[in-house]
């Protein structure tokens, strides 16, 4: 993913409101870091983190805190 694509979406998610633990989960996937230790982890930050490691920059919208 090319780092104007990350900065934009991930502006993007966070205006929108999304869940902290998503953002960190997909910021994560995106720049190919090691995920969480297992006892870390919850369900929006796997989520994130497997769309961030697909580049998938529209799966935020069902993790919207608002």
């Amino acid at each position: 993913m090319d780092k104007s694509n990350y900065h934009t979406t991930l502006k993007a998610m966070y205006d929108a409101g999304v869940n902290s633990a998503y953002y960190h989960g997909w910021a994560s996937g995106a720049l190919g870091n090691p995920p969480l230790e297992e006892q870390r982890v919850t369900d929006g930050y796997t989520a994130g983190y497997e769309h961030g490691k697909e580049g998938n920059t529209e799966g935020y919208k069902d993790w919207l805190d608002n």
